[in-house]
């Protein structure tokens, strides 16, 4: 999937690391997994989908909203999701997603110790 400014996951994944702490490699089965700490924010399966996990009254919201949708290994199962990327607009929203579980986990554990002191990074 091609959007105007490159790859749906080149996209995603320049973004997402800009945040401070946050990390990004292979996971498992296939997955590119994005980190802060040991706690992953979500994964990509290539530039088709991002799996991502969130509390079930927010999963709820989200998926009410038409932004997210059951993960297929988890059909019927709220708590985690899945965002199709198929055109621009959805990697936008992607990110947004990313960043909610992001600005979540910073609220909630603060960064990394190693980042903690580092200046924060603006995309």
């Amino acid at each position: 999937m091609t959007t105007t400014r490159g790859r749906a996951s080149e996209r995603i994944t320049e973004e997402v690391t800009s945040w401070p702490g946050v990390e990004a490699q292979p996971g498992s089965r296939g997955a590119f997994a994005f980190t802060l700490g040991r706690r992953e924010i979500g994964h990509l399966h290539g530039d088709r989908v991002l799996h991502i996990g969130f509390p079930k009254a927010v999963w709820h919201e989200l998926h009410d909203a038409g932004r997210i949708d059951f993960h297929p290994v988890f059909p019927g199962r709220p708590g985690y999701a899945s965002r199709s990327l198929e055109t621009a607009d959805h990697v936008r929203d992607a990110i947004e997603l990313l960043r909610l579980n992001y600005d979540r986990a910073v609220a909630r554990h603060g960064l990394p110790e190693a980042e903690a002191s580092q200046p924060a990074r603006t995309s």
